[in-house]
């Protein structure tokens, strides 16, 4: 069936006994989530104000609650306030009822193409790694859910996350004053919680090697609704996102190949997106109590909306579609940008000093993403989260060290001059890295 997602709700205007009448004579009798059927010229109903052709779906599903309401109230007297239906139970009809199309709303097209990329991913790394991901398909308790999809101790990979997250839900207070905070385009009411729908793909991949670098990729799209009106008023809505590479050793080659792709989609879509985003990445992926970055870098974004075109060169008549296309060309990118790297990389011969020199760097990345990570702290905050899949983004394993520089050099130990030479090595290629996580390069 296919529905005018233009006007999908539409208040009931006919009388209770109209209403009632339609519903006991010719509509079926199903619940919220069954199908409807269209009605052919024979099978219209007989009241001189009949329904459209194409029944409004939702109409029904709001008006039977309506109903009960009502005739509850003229029984006791009590006034009964009746509820119009939620934002996830929308989204569940529609999907149900309608293929996700460019008229759908952009919550549904965004959980289409996150789940589409998913599945890309996923199909790619196991074919590298030769290990199959473990999907847990999870749900929500006030709607939405998730596809976590984990490989552990892989062959390439020591742990890798692929993740779906689709959540609706309530913010409370202390969140919608962070919302406030965090993103300039939010529009928080004087209300206690503010309903939200948040959809977004998340990926960490940890390999074995230290040669081969850690990745990190994230784009959602975020939406409130008007406590007053939630399925027709005034949304705030923005994208946000990003990827970024770590590498324990340095490079150069590596580095500007990830950055030219993703600069390449950038420029696609507008000149000034790259070294917008790159310096944002820059800024963002930063360890304050460090004096240092996580790592080389790539781009990063959040609350792009219409207000942040009228800041860019590009111009729009449909922002939210724009925005929309430049996000899915971002992660279109995401596999040229780093297959090439990891099948270059994994396979090199390391030492045992390499793999503890990556440890130390681990140890910094999950510093970063406990302390500073904006959407860690979120999820932590979001009620009836999902623990592991926000966790998902740490190594499978890490040390710190206490008193150790992490700057290129080590303890003093006795060596043969075989070792005391491939040492001085590992100094130097350390050295080199942290003074790139130091001072950030321009790299495309």
């Amino acid at each position: 069936m296919t529905m005018a997602l233009s006007r999908p709700y539409m208040p009931l205007r006919r009388s209770l006994q109209q209403v009632v009448s339609h519903r006991s004579n010719r509509l079926p009798t199903r619940n919220f989530r069954g199908s409807f059927r269209r009605y052919s010229s024979e099978q219209k109903p007989r009241d001189s104000q009949a329904l459209p052709v194409w029944r409004p779906y939702l109409r029904l599903a709001v008006g039977i609650p309506f109903i009960g309401a009502l005739i509850y109230s003229m029984m006791t007297g009590e006034v009964t306030e009746l509820d119009s239906p939620s934002i996830v139970e929308l989204d569940e009809a529609l999907k149900k009822q309608s293929t996700v199309t460019e008229t759908s709303p952009m919550r549904l097209r965004m959980e289409k193409l996150i789940k589409e990329h998913q599945q890309r991913i996923v199909q790619e790394l196991s074919q590298i790694d030769g290990k199959e991901f473990r999907a847990d398909t999870w749900s929500r308790p006030n709607g939405g859910g998730g596809i976590s999809c984990v490989l552990q101790d892989g062959n390439v990979f020591e742990k890798a996350g692929v993740n779906v997250s689709i959540v609706y839900g309530e913010l409370p207070r202390p969140a919608i004053e962070k919302m406030r905070a965090d993103h300039k385009s939010f529009v928080g009411t004087d209300v206690n919680s503010l309903s939200f729908f948040a959809a977004g793909l998340s990926l960490v991949l940890h390999p074995h090697n230290p040669m081969a670098p850690t990745v990190h990729l994230n784009y959602r799209y975020f939406e409130t609704s008007d406590p007053k009106d939630p399925i027709s008023g005034d949304k705030n809505w923005w994208f946000g996102g990003g990827t970024d590479l770590t590498p324990s050793y340095l490079f150069p080659e590596d580095v500007k190949h990830f950055h030219q792709t993703i600069k390449d989609a950038c420029d696609r879509h507008d000149a000034t997106y790259y070294p917008r985003f790159k310096a944002w990445c820059d800024k963002y992926f930063y360890i304050p109590h460090r004096k240092e970055s996580r790592g080389v870098g790539g781009i990063f974004f959040d609350d792009l909306d219409a207000n942040f075109l009228q800041t860019s060169s590009t111009s729009s008549q449909n922002p939210q579609e724009t925005l929309f296309s430049f996000v899915s060309d971002c992660l279109s990118s995401f596999l040229p940008s780093y297959l090439p790297i990891i099948d270059r990389r994994k396979d090199m011969l390391y030492t045992p000093a390499q793999k503890d020199w990556q440890q130390l760097r681990r140890g910094r990345y999950v510093e970063f993403n406990l302390v500073y990570d904006r959407g860690t702290s979120f999820g932590l905050r979001t009620p009836n989260a999902r623990i592991e899949s926000i966790l998902m983004s740490l190594p499978r394993t890490a040390s710190w060290a206490y008193m150790d520089p992490v700057s290129g050099t080590r303890t003093e130990t006795t060596n043969t001059n075989e070792e005391d030479e491939l040492q001085a090595e590992d100094k130097t290629s350390e050295k080199e890295m942290m003074e790139v996580l130091k001072n950030p390069r321009q790299w495309a």
